[in-house]
């Protein structure tokens, strides 16, 4: 059943819903707070950078609150704000249109990736994702499947024009009929089956080769977490040579919102090397396991010499396949906050 076919029941009572229409503002923030997080994920999707996500949830319920009388209650509360949400993102991407870029091979190891690098991608805390699960008042919620919220995922429909990759959310992802989604995009049933298709072939051909391959468990396995800390030990002692027989041989390695990319460990090491690691100003770090994208990562946090703490310095997000780390996507130190990740250690 689609998001479009659920009634709104006990939880959007019909007293609520016409205290909203009336103008209640303390009704309204009952009716749609409890679809915050789940919005947010959906804005993520459409964006791929929480800060514009979470404006983006903002301006939906600005909008809703404007629109209030349109709430007609035949289709649930959730459709209609996933409807105006959907609106607000394609307005967004249309006044500030973003493409991927193609990294340039050049010096120090940098490659081409084979795809054009998002490079303001930011990553999802998965303690945010627990207030988008459904909850016993919410059970047509839709839980957020690991193969949709990954990094690789997030890049891949990154490369997507804004209304197929949204055609694409909402059916693939959300389980919305064809009817719906032409309804909220005003055009033909026709045209959304087609974006759809067009749509497919463009994630594919983004995806990793064995990206249907993957585990969709998010539960680190004994062998994951050995690997994690043997990751943290190589960080913590600065000693970059440790990282090669932890990568696959065709590893990447990239610090949005920088286009560059670093293909193959070897390249991957050198990098790190020539930008200094195991110097005396930069071998002295500790490290926090959290997790972004239902993947593990890792914040690492440096002591500059003469310093008494340790500051954010990076949050490797790591992609494991077969035991060895496929992909170390690395995010600057303002993600932090975002984690709950202390400012110093």
């Amino acid at each position: 059943m689609s998001e479009v076919e659920t009634t709104h029941g006990s939880a959007e009572s019909a007293a609520v819903v016409a205290a909203v229409k009336a103008g209640d503002e303390s009704a309204f923030s009952e009716l749609v707070d409890r679809h915050r997080r789940e919005l947010q994920v959906h804005c993520y999707r459409m964006l791929g950078s929480l800060d514009d996500a979470e404006d983006l949830v903002q301006e939906t319920f600005l909008r809703a609150w404007r629109r209030r009388e349109t709430f007609q209650g035949r289709a649930s509360v959730r459709a209609w704000l996933y409807r105006i949400a959907t609106n607000a993102c394609l307005d967004a991407l249309a006044r500030r249109p973003r493409r991927p870029a193609e990294p340039e091979p050049g010096e120090h190891g940098v490659q081409p990736s084979g795809s054009f690098e998002v490079t303001w991608l930011q990553p999802y805390p998965d303690r945010l994702l627990e207030g988008a699960a459904p909850t016993e008042a919410e059970p047509d919620a839709v839980v957020v499947a690991k193969e949709t919220i990954e990094l690789a995922f997030m890049v891949a429909i990154q490369h997507i024009p804004p209304q197929p990759r949204a055609v694409l959310i909402l059916r693939d992802v959300l389980g919305w009929r064809a009817k719906d989604i032409a309804e909220l995009l005003e055009t033909s049933v026709a045209s959304v089956n087609s974006a759809l298709q067009r749509a497919r072939a463009t994630l594919k051909k983004h995806l990793p080769e064995p990206r249907l391959e993957w585990d969709s468990d998010t539960t680190a396995s004994e062998g994951e977490r050995a690997l994690l800390d043997r990751y943290v030990e190589a960080t913590e002692r600065a000693d970059a040579d440790a990282f090669v027989e932890m990568m696959h041989e065709d590893a990447r390695f990239s610090m949005p919102p920088q286009p560059e990319v670093w293909v193959g460990r070897d390249a991957i090491v050198a990098a790190w090397k020539e930008g200094g690691i195991g110097t005396p100003e930069w071998r002295d770090f500790r490290c926090r396991l959290t997790r972004a994208n239902m993947q593990p990562a890792v914040a690492c946090y440096r002591r500059a010499p003469g310093d008494a703490e340790y500051r954010p310095l990076a949050l490797d997000v790591l992609r494991i396949e077969e035991g060895r780390i496929a992909d170390i996507v690395t995010f600057p130190p303002d993600v932090f906050p975002a984690f709950g990740l202390p400012q110093t250690v």
